[in-house]
């Protein structure tokens, strides 16, 4: 399984980082503070020298790199690529590592003839223009990447000989340039490190269609990149935890990994951060998300104990909420959000929060149910019943409509018909577009849901992504280079010249958790996979094949993976296989 999971890292060493025990000689000294690194890390060499400046006099023997390498520096005369700088032009390469990456680079230098250490700068990049550009810090205009959430562009003294390791962040391309006269380097590797959770994909998609499962399997890696210490959005940018993104995050890691601690660590450390009477993130909807994630994390895994845990936080929560609902149905929750592309349309994002606010009321209530909360149970019927008092309408925002039809505001056909499906992907966003999606599949939209896959997240693919995108939208592919191109005149960079908001030209994530949800999707309602009863002891079977002849995979639950298959008949009926744990009951 690991081996067509890596499948782009063609060249790597695992080694294990962290220790179970100190060495002797501490003793008990440092028991208390030290801690074992969770996460492993992989050395990859690049897989492409894209650039080098000059003529063969500034870079010589480049492909050097692309050797797999071992990291150990050594005085024996080898074969090393070499980076000359002269009073009037200075060394400089470019390399490709052939996939989105979160960590750093490794140096293995050899002697050159310079009797002290060399300045250099290291660009980290996301595209190959990331990797070419200016930062804020280094007088860049707006839009141009910055260095607030982890360095991607750093000077730096590299040694004459042996082994230095530089930078944590998200990445493709990396770019080292030379910065003295008269200066020659010896590099004999320059390796990425790649730094993760090593965790095996219990979950699986296949299908008749590969665009599908390319899809599927690069939003599962999107999510996974993001498992760090804790849940993240971005691996670049937003190296925080966001409780509202985190849902659709929640939904791909359960369907894709299973039950993994770095979900209720993350949990834990947000109402920490933020607790009551505060807002999650400072944002009332994050608050309500929290409940929703409760509920789905606890009906998939069945952890009672966690859930117990934060018992008296989501009745303080509910207390919280419901207040700010008045007998009108009117509430005072002051600046709402969906996501950032739905925020210049006020009446319809105040239609889907409020359409967010029942949704979480709902599963509340259900929570309520589980940890014997017969008051806040109350507090939550009540305040779904003096919301509803009140429906607003999506004013044509999508997002307001998707929330709408699963909260049951309005019919899903009706959301989808006059809504959603309008226009295809146009209006869609990496965030919500996962809730776009559950409309169409509440629907019976299933099959122009497959296709809005298809070309929106299929569109980043075109264009090059190895890992889904904070944001995107169809109409920048239109004379655009791929973001493994080098930028051209007359033509659009799909990176540096797109973006809004907070994620204007090059702040732009290329890696944002929160865009993973094709993954959970395409499990639940193509491989058709619904849980019925909490802790999956009850699933039912449903699938949805649409245009596809067969769909086989896996879905992780707490006894173990159910393995599935589906084959379409001649006669558009569908033949299925399951073999599920025995302690799971599945009914179709």
């Amino acid at each position: 399984m690991k081996k067509k999971i890596y499948l782009f890292l063609l060249t790597f060493a695992v080694v294990q980082t962290g220790f179970p025990q100190l060495p002797p000689i501490f003793g008990d000294r440092f028991n208390s503070v030290a801690e074992t690194d969770s996460l492993s890390r992989v050395y990859i060499a690049p897989q492409r020298i894209v650039w080098t400046s000059g003529n063969d006099t500034r870079v010589k023997n480049p492909t050097v790199l692309l050797q797999p390498g071992n990291g150990q520096a050594t005085m024996a005369k080898s074969e090393f690529c070499i980076l000359n700088s002269s009073e009037t032009e200075k060394a400089a390469i470019l390399l490709d590592y052939g996939c989105e990456l979160h960590g750093g680079l490794q140096l293995v230098m050899g002697s050159g003839n310079n009797s002290r250490p060399s300045l250099v700068r290291i660009r980290f990049g996301e595209s190959i223009g990331e990797a070419n550009s200016q930062t804020l810090n280094t007088g860049g205009k707006i839009g141009f990447a910055t260095d607030d959430h982890a360095k991607r562009d750093i000077v730096i003294e590299i040694p004459r000989d042996g082994v230095i390791e530089i930078g944590n962040t998200g990445f493709r391309f990396v770019r080292i340039d030379l910065l003295e006269d008269n200066r020659i380097v010896a590099l004999r590797e320059a390796r990425a490190i790649l730094r993760f959770r090593d965790i095996p994909y219990i979950g699986s998609f296949r299908s008749s269609d590969k665009r599908l499962d390319s899809i599927w399997m690069t939003a599962a890696y999107t999510v996974h990149l993001n498992m760090q210490e804790y849940l993240w959005d971005g691996i670049k940018r937003d190296r925080l935890i966001w409780l509202g993104d985190m849902h659709p995050e929640v939904m791909s890691i359960s369907r894709v990994f299973g039950a993994n601690p770095v979900v209720p660590q993350s949990l834990d450390m947000a109402c920490s951060q933020y607790p009551l009477p505060s807002w999650m993130n400072g944002m009332s909807a994050y608050s309500l998300w929290y409940l929703i994630i409760h509920k789905e994390w606890y009906y998939h895994h069945g952890d009672i104990a966690f859930l117990r845990k934060h018992r008296d936080y989501i009745a303080g929560l509910i207390t919280l909420v419901t207040s700010k609902i008045d007998e009108n149905g009117d509430e005072t929750f002051g600046s709402k959000f969906l996501d950032w592309p739905s925020s210049p349309n006020h009446l319809g994002v105040e239609a889907g929060y409020r359409a967010l606010l029942v949704w979480a009321l709902k599963d509340a209530t259900e929570l309520c149910s589980i940890l014997d909360l017969p008051n806040s149970a109350k507090q939550c019927k009540e305040g779904i019943e003096r919301i509803n008092r009140k429906i607003k309408y999506p004013n044509g925002l999508k997002q307001a409509a998707a929330l709408m039809s699963i909260a049951g505001l309005i019919d899903a056909g009706k959301a989808c018909d006059e809504y959603v499906s309008v226009g295809g992907a146009k209006g869609f966003s990496t965030f919500y577009g996962y809730y776009m999606l559950e409309a169409q599949a509440l629907a019976g939209q299933y099959q122009e849901a497959l296709d809005i896959i298809r070309r929106y997240w299929g569109g980043m693919l075109d264009m090059g992504a190895t890992t889904f995108w904070e944001d995107f939208n169809l109409d920048w592919t239109e004379n655009a280079t791929r973001l493994d191109e080098w930028p051209v005149k007359g033509k659009k960079d799909i990176h540096g010249d797109f973006g809004d908001y907070c994620y204007l030209g090059y702040r732009h994530s290329l890696c944002h958790g929160w865009a993973s949800g094709p993954a959970a999707w395409l499990s639940e309602h193509v491989l058709g996979v619904r849980i019925v009863e909490p802790g999956c002891k009850i699933i039912r079977i449903d699938p949805h094949l649409g245009d596809l002849e067969w769909v086989e995979g896996s879905f992780p639950t707490p006894y173990g993976a159910v393995k599935i298959s589906h084959r379409k008949r001649p006669d558009g009926k569908v033949d299925t296989q399951v073999n599920a744990p025995k302690q799971i009951k599945v009914i179709r």
